[in-house]
């Protein structure tokens, strides 16, 4: 039996879910352009939350027809007390046809820029719209919790109303009647035609006739009988599960918390982090972060101690890259997970320790992840950028930024973590 069910439940007090989605699948790339204006101006702890988004009055203007200029007419509107049949009205200045509202008129009358708040989550995802983890591709199959795919598996006999497949099912009921009613009709036609001789032939008796009339009735109502679509007949499409590779990535994040990093500068470095975390979070369910500080030496840390730490000193950049391959090593293994590096750093490093990082990466690192992102907070070409430029020339797989204020955060973090095409 099939059944309807009506969700009734109110949407809220003046507002329409359906023409609300709409209105935002319209207005999606001017809705975009907005939210990144919103957000250089904003910190982040107020990341996740709502914006009033303005757009354009020619952006949402419905179209009209108006008069062109030139032209004669002979008319007077009702209600008019000025004029009179033959007077002559000189054209208004500006000429040309202009809508209501088009810019700021005389009288001070005219239309105000469309505004509309967007919600938290709507936000985040129009911010996260077009960013991805560069270069993600599904390494394994996992026994314990695998992602799944419906695909269709042709057809079976039992299933809902939405997926029965008509064509299918017309095709089995011609089928069966055609194999019910073929000896049925087979026995018709013999008897149709011996009771056409039987009444060519004056001779026949009449009894014979009504025997062959009454016998090719009772075939006809067989037939009749045989249901035109039975419930053997409907066929359903099928769909099954199958498990596919899931893609597992583990982000490395890896702060410069020495001495030459003051307090503005490790700022910038754990709001970059935190931005990194936030999307990561967001976007990406089987994701293992792991947070590695560093002066002269490095450790694995915890979230809160990385974010919260005041922890200084001096500076050994390598030790950070060292520790990194070391639990790439013991615990990520590059066949079966897609490892990425995000580095945050003033650049202020040993000379003799730079072309060791150069090496580091190059040799061991970059092999074995899809993606490194170092990111320097601050102007002035350190020891650091300078090797890491000659990295950056010989592997397409790493990046490097710049970063000397809060504002550029959000366009440097667009910039490093754009959605690209997996190779």
């Amino acid at each position: 039996m099939l059944h309807q069910i009506i969700d009734r439940r109110l949407s809220g007090k003046n507002k329409s879910i359906g023409n609300r989605e709409r209105f935002l699948h319209r207005y999606r790339g001017q809705i975009r352009e907005a939210v990144r204006r919103a957000v250089s101006g904003r910190s982040i702890r107020d990341m996740e939350q709502g914006e009033d988004i303005t757009l354009p009055r020619h952006d949402v203007s419905e179209p009209v027809f108006g008069h062109g200029p030139g032209g004669t007419r002979e008319s007077v509107h009702p209600g008019n007390q000025e004029y009179v049949r033959g007077d002559r009205i000189e054209r208004p200045a500006g000429g040309g046809a202009g809508g209501a509202g088009s810019g700021a008129s005389p009288d001070g009358m005219g239309e105000d820029d469309f505004v509309f708040r967007i919600t938290r989550e709507e936000f985040m995802q129009y911010f996260f719209d077009d960013l991805a983890l560069p270069h993600l591709v599904r390494t394994q199959l996992l026994p314990d919790a695998p992602e799944w795919q419906s695909r269709r598996a042709g057809f079976i006999s039992e299933g809902t109303p939405t997926n029965l497949h008509v064509v299918r099912s017309m095709r089995m009921a011609l089928g069966r009647r055609i194999a019910m009613g073929g000896d049925v009709r087979r026995r018709l036609r013999e008897l149709e035609a011996r009771l056409a001789t039987a009444l060519r032939h004056a001779q026949t008796p009449h009894t014979e006739i009504l025997a062959l009339k009454a016998q090719i009735e009772a075939l006809r109502r067989r037939l009749g009988q045989i249901p035109f679509l039975d419930p053997f007949d409907l066929r359903y499409r099928n769909r099954v599960r199958v498990p596919l590779p899931t893609a597992k990535a583990a982000m490395f994040c890896l702060m410069d918390v020495s001495g030459s990093m003051d307090e503005a500068r490790k700022d910038i470095a754990k709001r970059f982090f935190i931005l990194l975390y936030l999307f990561l979070t967001r976007h990406y369910e089987r994701t293992d972060v792991i947070f590695i500080r560093h002066h002269t030496q490095a450790s694995e840390v915890s979230e809160e101690e990385f974010f919260q730490s005041t922890e200084s000193g001096g500076t050994v950049v390598s030790s950070a890259l060292t520790l990194m391959h070391e639990i790439i090593q013991a615990r990520y293994p590059s066949n079966q997970w897609n490892i990425y590096g995000a580095q945050a750093s003033d650049g202020d490093n040993w000379h003799q320790d730079s072309a060791k990082c150069r090496e580091l990466l190059s040799d061991r690192l970059l092999p074995l992840t899809r993606y490194f992102a170092y990111v320097q907070v601050a102007d002035e070409d350190q020891n650091l950028w300078q090797e890491y430029s000659l990295v950056q020339a010989a592997h397409p797989n790493f990046a490097m930024q710049k970063i000397s204020g809060p504002s550029e955060i959000y366009p440097v973090f667009r910039e490093l973590f754009k959605k690209t095409t997996t190779p």
